[in-house]
C-alpha cells in the first residue's frame, strides 16, 4: 500500500516536471545555445559584383586562373589572320532536316536582324541606318568555305561581333548549313522549284512584317 502511494506521488512529480519543461521550451527564444555545424545552413552569400570580404581589393566574381578551361570545352585557337586554316575546316554536321531547323532557329535569333530573312543583307536594322552587310546569295560570299563562315561567326569581323559566347560550336555549324540553304533558295534550279512546289514549301514565313513593331522575329 505504501509502495502504491509512493509511486503515485512520483508520477505526479514527473508529470509536473514534464509540464515545466514543456512551458519553458515553448517560451520565446532569441539565442540558440548550441548549434551543430552552423556553416551548413548559414553560409555567406555574395552578389557577383560585390567585393570579397576576405580580399577587399578583389570582387567576388573573379577570372579563372590563366590556362584553365571549363570541363568539356574545346578552345578555338584560330585568329582572324588564319585564313588558310579556316578554309581547311569542314562542317562536321550532316545536312539533315533536323540540323537545318536548328540552324534556322538560331539564324532567326542572332543573324536575321542584320543579314535578313533571305540572307541578302536586308535585315531589320538596315533601313534604320545600319551599314548593309554583304549578301550571302551574291558576290564573293557565295565562294566562301564552310570553315570561313564558321570562323566569322566565331571571331566576328568589322561591325559584326563574335557570337562564340552565345552559340555552341554545333549551333554555329548548323547556321552554316542554313546559310547554304538560303544560298540555294536564292538561286534555285528548275528541279529545286519543282520539288518545292511538290512539297508545298515556301519561305514566306521568314519575311519580316514591317507593319508591326516587334523585337522578336517570326520563326
Amino acid at each position: 500500500m505504501r509502495f502504491a502511494s509512493l509511486l503515485y506521488k512520483m508520477s505526479r512529480w514527473i508529470f509536473l516536471l514534464f509540464l515545466l519543461v514543456l512551458v519553458v521550451a515553448c517560451g520565446p527564444r532569441q539565442n540558440t545555445e548550441l548549434e551543430y555545424a552552423p556553416q551548413m545552413y548559414r553560409s555567406p552569400a555574395y552578389k557577383a559584383q560585390e567585393y570579397d570580404g576576405s580580399a577587399p581589393q578583389l570582387s567576388v566574381m573573379r577570372k579563372p586562373p590563366q590556362g584553365t578551361v571549363p570541363i568539356g570545352y574545346t578552345p578555338y585557337t584560330l585568329t582572324l589572320a588564319d585564313s588558310l586554316l579556316q578554309d581547311q575546316m569542314t562542317n562536321p554536321l550532316p545536312m539533315t532536316a533536323e540540323v537545318l531547323q536548328v540552324g534556322r532557329k538560331y539564324y532567326n535569333i542572332y543573324c536575321i536582324v542584320c543579314h535578313g530573312p533571305k540572307g541578302d543583307g536586308m535585315g531589320y536594322v538596315v533601313p534604320k541606318g545600319m551599314q548593309q552587310p554583304p549578301s550571302f546569295i551574291t558576290g564573293q560570299t557565295t565562294r566562301w568555305s564552310d570553315g570561313r563562315i564558321f570562323h566569322l561567326i566565331t571571331r566576328g569581323r568589322g561591325n559584326m561581333a563574335s557570337y562564340a559566347s552565345q552559340l555552341l560550336p554545333d549551333q554555329r555549324w548548323a547556321i552554316v548549313h542554313y546559310v547554304r540553304a538560303l544560298q540555294r533558295a536564292g538561286k534555285p534550279t528548275e528541279k529545286d522549284l519543282q520539288e518545292l512546289e511538290k512539297r508545298g514549301i515556301t519561305f514566306t514565313e521568314d519575311v519580316p512584317d514591317t507593319s508591326v513593331s516587334t523585337s522578336v522575329p517570326k520563326q
